[in-house]
């Protein structure tokens, strides 16, 4: 929907940033390309941006300056580094990053699981989040499980959107771009949309 886009104009008299902080933070991946939304006007073409997202973003950006951070540190807390990131799920379940519920779907999807890397920890992660929010059965977790395994590399770091559908009571998730809009047919439910980049934030911070 066009109520959820702002246009670049909007946006930088809306937060007070320049043109030119807006495509520095672009360079140097605060703000996702994707999110960088040409759509054809009455005026010609134009740059829209996901509400919610973009102004989220900036205002976590510009608190952060406000701490002293450099653009790279920024860049570190918004897209940080977890490839060396190993975990037991008795060690996750102690931290307090998921919980019994979500851990126990995870190991009935996968029983011999090891330590578990950082995109494992991402899947487990979101998978909780969902069952705190009441959006999903147990059940459906696996699905979810399923998707962000199956699908998330293929997105190569860029911001993307977890979407589940219930149709007939029957649940199908998707990786989508943050911007993609969905529409469902007649008949079908989107009961939830969650943001895979914030969640990738979250953990992180967790983590840190």
């Amino acid at each position: 929907m066009e109520s959820d886009l702002i246009s670049k104009k909007d946006l930088l008299q809306h937060t007070g940033i320049s043109y030119g902080q807006l495509y520095r933070w672009k360079r140097k991946k605060l703000i996702p390309e994707e999110w960088f939304v040409r759509k054809s006007t009455f005026t010609g073409q134009e740059t829209f941006f996901p509400r919610d997202k973009i102004l989220a973003r900036i205002e976590r950006i510009l608190g952060m300056k406000g701490d002293d951070l450099s653009l790279d540190d920024i860049a570190d807390v918004v897209s940080p580094d977890f490839g060396g990131v190993s975990l037991a799920l008795a060690q996750i379940a102690e931290e307090g990053l998921a919980s019994a519920s979500a851990v126990s779907v995870f190991e009935s999807v996968h029983p011999d699981a090891g330590p578990l890397v950082f995109g494992e920890l991402l899947s487990l992660y979101v998978l909780d989040r969902l069952l705190a929010a009441g959006d999903l059965s147990l059940e459906e977790g696996r699905t979810v499980l399923a998707t962000i395994e199956d699908a998330y590399a293929s997105f190569e770091g860029r911001d993307c959107d977890l979407v589940c559908i219930r149709r007939m009571g029957v649940a199908v998730c998707l990786l989508v771009s943050t911007a993609a809009q969905v529409g469902v047919e007649a008949g079908a439910r989107m009961v939830a949309r969650i943001s895979v980049q914030e969640s990738v934030e979250a953990l992180g911070a967790r983590l840190q």
